[in-house]
């Protein structure tokens, strides 16, 4: 008999249409796999999740974006429910969607990240919190959602009063010129280094989802050294957080400051799912087909509740 899996996709992110566009992708190459795949598009009734995961799929594959999808949230209540499911757990999920965090951890093993401040949105509106350039963010979104690039005698603003809807606290951060770069991890395996050219001024949410200019060049036309390092703080970075699956470490690479030219942007623990995906298209280049990857995760998918189990010392000691 198939394996029942069930397919969330939309969510109540910025990032819903996405997550219900590359969804499709999924939803044919699990099939194409011999799965038994019910699609389900998630708001923010639990009730009505609850019941459309009634009964209980074999595995969950979570295809949400943003807030809700991986910041550890769908990630309890399938933790709670006692279904396993493909990315990583609640806790490494939350840790990689705060970004302040993440850099702070990042540093305790060596990985280097530009130079931020956390500050209020009140403060950014006042004037500059740093010298520009720098970039402005949410300190808890995903797809480059909400970012602004605030360059030397630029006019505009560091934030749009109306438009920020990302909450008090703001993420600036000193601009780090120079090349995008970006390493996918399976299973705590980092598989390639791809270096983003955008046409816009970064690789924003128009970059990412809009602009069909923005080329992909794998591997990357970079040193070896740099290819090494990449990967290695790539998969420094996954294990420290506790990652499952398939996740993406972002880097900028400032050729100009020799041999620390490399400095981290972001894990991201849900990385686009479709055979062009940036994340999937590394694992096809190494050999494995995007029907096979997403059967993978299937396989390889779990929950907390099933496995954190208490041996049978520590549970003396705690009813003691």
């Amino acid at each position: 008999m198939a394996k029942k899996v069930a397919l969330l996709v939309g969510g109540w992110s910025a990032e819903r249409e996405v997550s219900l566009n590359k969804g499709k992708a999924v939803e044919k190459a699990l099939i194409e796999g011999g799965y038994d795949v019910t699609t389900i598009d998630v708001t923010k009734d639990l009730n009505k999740l609850i019941e459309a995961l009634t009964p209980k799929p074999d595995a969950v594959f979570n295809n949400l974006y943003g807030t809700g999808g991986e910041d550890g949230t769908i990630q309890a209540v399938l933790d709670m429910l006692e279904i396993p499911y493909t990315h990583s757990p609640m806790r490494a999920s939350a840790i990689a969607m705060d970004k302040p965090l993440t850099k702070a951890l990042a540093g305790t093993v060596g990985i280097p990240s530009a130079y931020g401040v956390l500050s209020t949105k009140e403060e950014v509106l006042k004037g500059h919190v740093m010298e520009p350039p720098y970039v402005v963010k949410p300190p808890r979104e995903g797809s480059s959602v909400g970012i602004r690039l605030i360059m030397e005698n630029d006019n505009q603003k560091a934030l749009d009063e109306e438009s920020w809807t990302f909450g008090d606290e703001v993420l600036v951060e000193k601009y780090v010129s120079g090349r995008e770069l970006t390493v996918a991890i399976l299973d705590g395996k980092a598989q390639a280094v791809t270096e983003i050219i955008a046409k816009t001024k970064f690789f924003d949410y128009e970059a990412k989802y809009e602009d069909q200019t923005t080329e992909y060049i794998m591997p990357a036309k970079i040193p070896e050294t740099t290819t090494n390092l990449a990967l290695e703080y790539a998969e420094r970075l996954y294990t420290l957080l506790g990652c499952k699956g398939l996740a993406r470490c972002d880097f900028r690479y400032d050729e100009s400051q020799g041999e620390k030219a490399l400095f981290l942007l972001e894990i991201n623990t849900q990385p686009g799912c479709t055979p062009e995906s940036i994340g999937p298209s590394q694992v096809i280049y190494n050999g494995t087909s995007f029907v096979a990857l997403c059967a993978h995760l299937i396989e390889t998918a779990s929950c907390q509740r099933n496995e954190v189990k208490l041996s049978q010392k520590d549970e003396n000691r705690l009813s003691a």
